[in-house]
């Protein structure tokens, strides 16, 4: 059994799997492999910034445990999840020669998860995959729940799958080599986990955060804790047809403002969306009488303060106008029918999905928002 800080249990009746979290786990990956698939070869999928610092240590990992395995390297970023990079992994995957019973190993952030993901979810008609996120970001959120996908120019994510993975190996050591810029934008998704519906998480986020960001054990339970409430949401609604689209609070505007923004890391990453979304979302409920305003103040303060972007005005090069962010919204996985669904909040902890959300309202939210 590796050696791992924390255990937590995906339950999905039949398609049960863990996650382990924990310093230098990286190490014992391939003990751990060939003690749970005998027999099976290994196909490594990550990018370029990633292999620099982890590849090697996975493939002496594997290699020590007698395991075939062969790796495809990808350009780093956004732009990876495209139709373009998704054939041409698929043509790696099957120019190795793997078959249907072997797996795919899924090495960095949440880019190489979700492509991996989907190729996984469709080479051979489904193959099994090991998710290893190598971000805050991809530990805490996409490399748990089955979402995989790439984007088009229509909007993010809107083509792939949902394949749960074999098993997810999240080593925090891994985190010490991003820059604190992306470790920021991946604790907006932390943030979140308390903002859903986890008052109590989030005023212990607001006195530990910065023990979070230095490391040690804080950085591990917060993780922990993260990876528990997306298991629990996934466990009762898996294909997100209810309580699941929670886990999206913020993300109906911070997908937008990806969209908008050509989905240049220079100009802003996911977790940078979802922060000034989830403020959005907020303000939004402030606008419709549903949350105080002192709640707004105070989660847009502790974003501020682990340094994270929280207005549409600190996007640099700008976000377009409200018809282009509209657009964006418009073309969003959660609208049915034409109809908006937000998730909105009546305070800390207190989010929930609102229907039908009159996109006027939202137009006119947005054209104040710009005019500040």
């Amino acid at each position: 059994m590796i050696d791992a800080a924390a255990k937590v249990a995906v339950d999905l009746e039949g398609r049960d799997y863990d996650i382990f979290i924990g310093k230098g786990l990286i190490a014992g990956v391939g003990a751990e492999l060939a003690r749970r698939f005998p027999g099976s070869r290994y196909c490594i999928i990550t990018d370029e910034t990633v292999a620099e610092h982890h590849l090697e240590a996975l493939s002496q990992s594997l290699a020590d445990a007698n395991l075939a395995y062969s790796d495809i390297v990808v350009t780093a970023g956004e732009a990876s999840k495209s139709f373009s990079v998704f054939e041409n992994v698929i043509d790696g995957v099957l120019s190795a020669r793997l078959e249907r019973g072997d797996l795919l190993i899924a090495l960095g952030g949440g880019v190489i998860g979700d492509l991996t993901g989907f190729v996984a979810g469709v080479v051979r008609r489904g193959m099994r995959f090991v998710q290893m996120p190598t971000t805050l970001l991809a530990q805490v959120d996409s490399s748990v729940g089955g979402k995989t996908g790439i984007n088009t120019r229509h909007g993010k994510n809107l083509v792939g799958v949902f394949h749960q993975p074999a098993l997810v190996l999240a080593d925090t050591d891994t985190l010490d080599t991003l820059p604190r810029r992306d470790f920021a934008a991946g604790y907006a998704e932390v943030a979140k986990y308390g903002l859903i519906d986890d008052p109590t998480f989030f005023a212990w986020l607001e006195t530990h955060w910065q023990e979070v960001f230095s490391g040690g054990q804080a950085r591990i339970d917060a993780i922990a804790t993260s990876c528990r409430a997306k298991a629990h949401v996934v466990k009762i609604d898996e294909k997100e047809t209810g309580p699941r689209a929670l886990l999206n609070l913020g993300h109906t505007f911070g997908h937008a403002l990806e969209s908008v923004t050509g989905y240049d890391a220079a100009r802003l990453v996911h977790g940078e969306g979802v922060a000034i979304g989830m403020v959005l979302a907020h303000e939004f409920s402030v606008r419709m009488n549903l949350c105080s305003p002192d709640d707004l103040s105070r989660m847009r303060a502790h974003l501020e303060a682990v340094g994270l972007p929280t207005s549409l005005s600190q996007v640099p090069g700008g976000v377009g106008t409200a018809d282009d962010l509209m657009a964006a919204i418009l073309q969003d996985k959660k609208v049915k029918r034409g109809k908006l669904t937000f998730i909105l909040t009546r305070g800390i902890g207190q989010s929930f999905i609102a229907d039908d959300v009159p996109p006027h309202a939202v137009r006119g939210f947005l054209s104040d928002k710009l005019a500040e």
